[in-house]
């Protein structure tokens, strides 16, 4: 009797009492009721799936339940598992495609291949439940139990971007009362599931430190949150939650849980929400009709708009149901002409080359409106596209939509600008649309350029063709600040009008950038300031009060340019050579102290040989300026004795080395002989010359050569090209090209789409290639051209 156990210590005898007798039976009865659930699940689908039969077989019941039970038998499954086949054969839905992807995928053991069952028996309960509560019940017990899954949550979307929970199980119920609502803005696991169609995969929840439903529960555990979408909208979304962390699922797994997502949105589309209170929450907002009204009683251009759907229930388009009376196509057409048809086919630039169309959707799917100040809106006429500016609004209002535009009224804009040019008094305004070409001048800039009004307008890239040879530096910084870096910018230069008066302008840009950050148009305005000679004055006074080490170094640097600008003026007076023209550039750095050693040179020899070269001292200053002066009268003296370009940087390089205190330098050397049209060419450690042929533009072949001063003694390669009619030859310093955030073939190939634009003459390209350089080193700069005629 002593060693028999005691009657509270043992579990089985713990059953006898009252309570253990009570659990015990409600356990059981709980096991009963999911045994029948699950059985008449089975039987829905298996008398489906003989309802399928005798429609396909055009037989009876009875005759339709042997057949389905000799197939059966044949196939080797169980009834439950033949009937799901027969289903998915007949349906051809989304859960289908599913299935027969994940089988064939795993394709074998028979608990994996029991997913077209579980996907069928969920399917089943969501279509026979009668809210959504019921739908996340059979959600977690059918499909989401069997992928590891502890709980599931159903968020719907309301109107205003708040989420409501649905329906959940597996969490506290404590916990979902306190989840009821989450207003508009709070960023949860739920709202992060809104912002991408596959939804987030989340492996750990802690990790992200986003709040979400049993976030105290399932704090370690992965999370997914897919959108609950079906024909293009968005109605709320699936949440999924795991007690262990997720790994990356394979894709059978990321299209069952987006198969199931859509079931919810069926089910969110079909019954209605209510509060915690018992007060239904509205789920349609004003009709079509109503929509009409509110959009007659608009002062701008709108549009109602209905979603167009395809077979299969996907958004492809939008229909225009309504235009109102104030509606004002960027394109001109009639009301009637626009009303009826298809947004794509009226506005089918709107999916190739705006944001419109996908801004849209994204509306449409989740509600929240969107507003663009500036958006570009381009239209196709009679295969031209014809481009506006228009402010856009656009919001979801049940299940349409409402487009609103206003697009700018350029008389008004061109009246103030007009206006607010005289009042200031001798200055003349300007606008020049980048896209369009279209300039606009009032009448004082006509003026000031000595022009009729019905002259052509100058185009800003023209400008250095009427300004003083010596201002084309200052024009070219001003051009790529405004064009290329986008910035306002503001330069002085010497207007040489047509009729030989010369007048001191001072021009004043902005750029002008559309939604999308593209600049499309420039406006400023020009002011004579001839007669403003106290700024001179004023810079003289300045310079005189610096301090005396300042005051050297200032000469020190002026006497440096001086030395550069006596060697190589920025351009000069063009070779004398039969059937070639010859230019070359020179750009100084911007800021004084960096005046560098780049040089060119572009001599006829007594041969009548063609001597073409460019070269960079490395360094700074005036040991930079000066050994560029030797480099550059050497290697002129050497061109005398008629060596090759080889053998000419060979004896260069020994100048270098031994001559100039030992500096290095790069440099390209080529003889161009007119007879024959051929370019002999070397290069020492220099950028290789480009050929600009046709349309085409492509740098020489990189020839074997050091940069000249590096070591006592060097050979050089030559190389030679044969030039045809129209071909260009461009010889540069890294100066054109360079960029800090860029390497050097990423800079060149820049450089060569630039190049590939042949403007009528040589001079005009040239400049072209200043003004275009998006170069910033702040370094010199040196292009020698030669364009054969």
């Amino acid at each position: 009797m002593d060693n028999q156990p005691s009657v509270h210590g043992n579990d089985r005898d713990g059953q006898s009492s009252p309570v253990g007798r009570l659990a015990a039976t409600v356990e059981r009865l709980r096991r009963e009721v999911r045994a029948a659930q699950a059985e008449a699940d089975g039987r829905a689908l298996i008398e489906l799936a003989k309802g399928i039969l005798v429609e396909r077989l055009g037989c009876g019941p009875a005759q339709a339940s042997r057949q389905l039970a000799e197939l059966t038998a044949q196939a080797g499954v169980t009834p439950l598992e033949f009937a799901v086949e027969v289903i998915n054969q007949a349906s051809r839905d989304r859960v289908s495609e599913v299935t027969s992807a994940f089988l064939a995928a795993t394709a074998g053991p028979p608990d994996e291949r029991s997913s077209a069952v579980r996907l069928r028996t969920a399917e089943s309960g969501a279509l026979a439940a009668q809210d959504t509560q019921a739908v996340a019940d059979s959600l977690l017990e059918h499909a989401l139990t069997p992928l590891g899954a502890e709980a599931v949550a159903i968020w719907a979307l309301g109107a205003d971007g708040s989420l409501a929970l649905a329906g959940s199980a597996g969490f506290p119920t404590a916990e979902a009362g306190r989840w009821r609502h989450v207003p508009p803005g709070v960023t949860t696991v739920a709202r992060r599931g809104l912002t991408e169609r596959t939804g987030q995969w989340i492996r750990s929840l802690s990790e992200t430190g986003l709040p979400s439903i049993g976030q105290h529960h399932h704090s370690d555990g992965g999370r997914v949150a897919v959108p609950a979408e079906t024909g293009g909208r968005i109605h709320g979304v699936l949440e999924i939650a795991w007690a262990t962390p997720l790994e990356p699922p394979p894709p059978p797994i990321v299209r069952q849980v987006e198969a199931l997502a859509e079931l919810c949105a069926h089910t969110l589309e079909t019954y209605a929400l209510h509060h915690p209170d018992g007060v239904p929450l509205p789920r349609v907002l004003p009709d079509v009709s109503e929509l009409m009204d509110l959009a007659d009683g608009l002062h701008d251009p709108a549009l109602v708009l209905v979603p167009h759907l395809d077979s299969d229930g996907h958004l492809v388009d939008f229909r225009i149901h309504h235009v109102n009376s104030r509606f004002l196509d960027p394109a001109g057409r009639p009301r009637g002409v626009v009303s009826g048809a298809l947004l794509l086919e009226a506005y089918p630039m709107a999916a190739g080359h705006s944001e419109l169309f996908e801004r849209m959707e994204r509306v449409y799917a989740t509600g929240e409106p969107f507003r663009a100040h500036r958006m570009r809106l381009t239209a196709l006429v009679d295969d031209v596209p014809l481009a506006a500016v228009a402010d856009i609004n656009i919001s979801r209002h049940g299940g349409s939509v409402l487009l609103i535009w206003r697009i700018e009224d350029e008389t008004a804009r061109l009246a103030s600008l007009l206006q607010h040019a005289q009042r200031l008094g001798r200055i003349g305004g300007f606008e020049e649309n980048l896209l369009t070409g279209e300039i606009t001048w009032n009448g004082q800039l006509y003026h000031l350029y000595g022009k009729q009004v019905s002259d052509a307008a100058v185009p800003l890239e023209e400008l250095p063709t009427h300004a003083h040879p010596d201002d084309a530096v200052a024009i070219g910084r001003f051009l790529r600040t405004l064009l290329h870096q986008r910035r306002p910018a503001s330069t002085a230069f010497r207007l040489q009008r047509p009729d030989g008066v010369t007048r001191h302008i001072r021009v004043v840009a902005e750029p002008v950038l559309d939604s999308a950050g593209q600049l499309y148009v420039v406006r400023g305005a020009y002011q004579d300031i001839s007669a403003h000679h106290w700024t001179e004055v004023a810079l003289a006074a300045t310079r005189d009060q610096l301090a005396h080490s300042e005051q050297q170094a200032s000469e020190r640097n002026r006497l440096t340019l001086q030395l550069q600008h006596a060697i190589m003026p920025p351009t000069r007076a063009p070779l004398e050579v039969p059937g070639l023209d010859v230019a070359v550039r020179y750009r100084p750095a911007e800021t004084q102290h960096l005046v560098g050693g780049d040089w060119y040179d572009a001599v006829v020899l007594p041969s009548r040989l063609v001597l073409l070269c460019v070269g960079d001292v490395a360094g700074h200053g005036i040991e930079a300026a000066t050994s560029m002066v030797v480099l550059r009268n050497a290697l002129r003296g050497l061109a005398v004795t008629g060596a090759g370009p080889g053998q000419l940087l060979s004896w260069l390089n020994m100048v270098a080395h031994h001559l100039t205190g030992a500096v290095t330098a790069t440099a390209v050397c080529g003889l161009y002989d007119p007879e024959n049209h051929t370019l002999r060419w070397a290069r020492a450690g220099h950028l290789p010359p480009v050929l600009v042929r046709g349309s085409d533009a492509a740098p020489l072949p990189l020839v074997k050569g050091l940069l000249l001063g590096a070591v006592p003694e060097a050979t050089y390669e030559e190389h030679e090209v044969q030039l045809a009619v129209d071909d260009t030859l461009l010889m540069y310093t890294d100066g054109l090209i360079e960029r800090r955030d860029r390497s050097v073939e990423e800079s060149l190939a820049q450089f060569l789409t630039v190049a590939r634009a042949v403007p009528p003459t040589l001079d005009q390209q040239l400049d072209r290639l200043l003004t275009h350089s998006r170069s910033d080193t702040d370094d010199d700069t040196c292009i020698v051209g030669i364009r054969v005629a």
